[in-house]
């Protein structure tokens, strides 16, 4: 090979998803005042699935039976905040072709999917005798969860703010 055709740029690669029409359109269509409605509600079962096993520790050490029912409400507050949460997120997954050409936006929608999963079967477990249901399965669970939470929360901050999507450009 020689040095010329490198320097021209004949021999660059390219990348052919990149090179599809649409790819650059990465702004929120799911937004409210410019405010992406996804970005904002993903704070809530985020919270909610730490607060969770926050309070099945503080169960598990104190024994008292209030810990047990506020990780009740926080694995059902979670679960139902999430579902909310990954309506606007599937919607941008959807209508933005940007976002959609993307694997790794694919891969925080899996992860996030199984962390709703996990948040529910949580939650279910939980409904029907919920001091029981903190050891072993519970914590488990929320352990599980809290993990996935990390995992979600790391693959979607990268999607903002390393490849700026969902994100809205302003006037």
């Amino acid at each position: 090979m020689s040095e010329q055709s490198n320097e021209t740029g004949e021999d660059r690669l390219i990348d052919p998803i990149a090179s599809q029409p649409g790819y650059e359109e990465t702004e929120t269509r799911i937004a409210l005042e410019g405010h992406p409605i996804h970005a904002m509600s993903v704070a809530f079962p985020i919270a909610l699935s730490f607060c969770l096993l926050g309070a099945d520790l503080l169960y598990w050490w104190t024994g008292d039976a209030f810990w047990a029912r506020a990780a009740l409400w926080a694995a059902g507050t979670a679960f139902f905040f999430g579902v909310l949460a990954g309506f606007s997120g599937a919607a941008e997954l959807l209508l933005v072709s940007g976002i959609r050409s993307r694997a790794a936006a694919w891969t925080h929608a899996i992860i996030a999917v199984t962390l709703l999963s996990v948040l529910g079967a949580n939650w279910g477990h939980r409904l029907y005798g919920y001091e029981a249901a903190v050891l072993p399965y519970g914590i488990l669970l929320s352990g599980l969860g809290a993990v996935m939470v990390g995992f979600t929360g790391w693959h979607g901050g990268k999607l903002v703010f390393d490849y700026r999507l969902g994100t809205s450009k302003g006037n």
